[in-house]
């Protein structure tokens, strides 16, 4: 019966201890992403996402219009790098509108302000 209350209490102990490193990680977030981005707010977010957008639409258009030759080879070198490069654009861009909204999520970014 100590056992259960040992146990108990150690996992209280530890929930605590949880609870203030998370804390003191979001508190420590929420100063340097403050630092870096002084004047994030719903517009500057929206236009971001946008941004996002357009690299999504530019990379799916070079895509879809991607063609093979009528004896079935692929397209030159330079249409397969321009395309590479739209795709990298757009997956960098949406990396980091994700680690922005995971940010909000996690409450380094007090979404209340925005």
């Amino acid at each position: 019966m100590n056992e259960n209350r040992d146990d108990y209490r150690d996992l209280l102990v530890q929930k605590r201890f949880l609870a203030e490193v998370e804390q003191g990680i979001r508190l420590a977030n929420r100063e340097l992403i403050h630092k870096r981005i002084p004047e994030l707010n719903k517009d500057k977010i929206l236009s971001f996402a946008i941004a996002v957008g357009r690299l999504r639409a530019r990379y799916l258009a070079a895509a879809v219009n991607m063609s093979v030759n009528e004896a079935g080879e692929s397209p030159d070198k330079d249409y397969i790098e321009d395309l590479r490069q739209k795709r990298q654009a757009y997956e960098e861009a949406r990396v980091g509108f994700d680690a922005l909204r995971d940010a909000m999520e996690k409450g380094y970014i007090d979404v209340e302000e925005l």
